[in-house]
């Protein structure tokens, strides 16, 4: 997957975090809707299956969450 394609899927990806995780994270996942997925990789960017750029997405979700329990 190049790095086009990880840009017109980043919103799904969200969408599909949004799905399943707790209310209380809701916030994460809107400033994470806007953020531009142009910022995140660079156009030689490649990841090596649709999986991978999800985890990708989802560690950046998990990271955030580890932040802001911390800051608590």
């Amino acid at each position: 997957m190049d790095a086009i394609e990880f840009i017109n899927n980043y919103q799904s990806y969200l969408e599909e975090i949004e799905m399943v995780i707790k209310p209380q994270y809701q916030s994460i996942i809107s400033k994470m809707k806007e953020i531009d997925p142009h910022d995140l990789v660079v156009p030689e960017s490649w990841f090596l299956s649709e999986r991978s750029a999800r985890g990708y997405v989802w560690s950046m979700f998990i990271r955030r969450v580890k932040l802001s329990t911390e800051k608590r």
